[in-house]
């Protein structure tokens, strides 16, 4: 009923930039806490940035000051611009929603597929 597709991963060399999308689609009511998410190999899942609706942002120490996060609520997504990366960042990014459905009245969780961000000489 919920999709969340990421797309705008790749492969970078240090120092360079992406940018990421996530739109949300299918039956939608409203959308609340919306982020990202990554998880690099043998490590867990870590909060990159997220958003509220009321435009409140938190970002990891570890990309203070590199990445952006913003939000277009009437497309229903969200970007990451990501600047100077780092090997470090390699991961696969993974979008994150709390979405209320058409008909529904409880909030979700909702993920998306992942893309791959890999920082390398």
């Amino acid at each position: 009923q919920v999709q969340l597709v990421e797309s705008g991963g790749g492969l970078v060399q240090p120092g360079e930039s992406l940018r990421l999308s996530c739109a949300a689609s299918g039956s939608i009511r409203s959308i609340y806490n919306m982020g990202w998410y990554r998880q690099a190999p043998g490590k867990l899942r870590e909060s990159v940035a997220t958003t509220t609706p009321a435009g409140t942002i938190n970002y990891s120490d570890s990309v203070k000051g590199r990445f952006t996060i913003s939000r277009n609520s009437a497309k229903n997504t969200i970007y990451l611009q990501m600047d100077t990366l780092q090997p470090e960042d390699t991961a696969i990014y993974y979008c994150y929603a709390r979405i209320q459905i058409v008909g529904g009245t409880m909030v979700s969780g909702y993920w998306g597929q992942g893309t791959q961000v890999t920082v390398s000489s």
